[in-house]
């Protein structure tokens, strides 16, 4: 699948769909760096895709970037509430407080 979407993008295909499959695949074979550039172009191409957000949350995460990952649940929650997407909300609602759990 991956493979397929890396063809896409090198033959100058780019938008957030894309930009997400790629993340997602990459996250899903445990390469958060990979995920996280991806992710990173998708949010910038379409800042309303809570779902995006969600799975950049988690990339910077994993690779230890706290910081950036409450910034990335952040601007998702607002997305998600802006497009009526509970489920992303609640998600990164709890992911949130997971990461303050963490640090305290």
């Amino acid at each position: 699948m991956l493979e397929g979407l890396e063809k896409m993008l090198a033959k100058g295909v780019d938008n957030a769909l894309l930009r997400f499959g790629l993340g997602k695949g990459y996250l899903d074979l445990g390469n958060a760096a990979l995920a996280v550039e991806h992710l990173r172009r998708c949010v910038e191409q379409d800042p309303k895709y809570s779902a995006a957000w969600k799975l950049l949350g988690k990339a910077l995460e994993i690779q230890g970037e706290h910081d950036s990952a409450r910034a990335a649940w952040t601007q998702g929650l607002e997305a998600a509430r802006a497009h009526g997407d509970k489920q992303a909300e609640k998600e990164m609602t709890v992911f949130l407080k997971r990461l303050d759990r963490q640090q305290h």
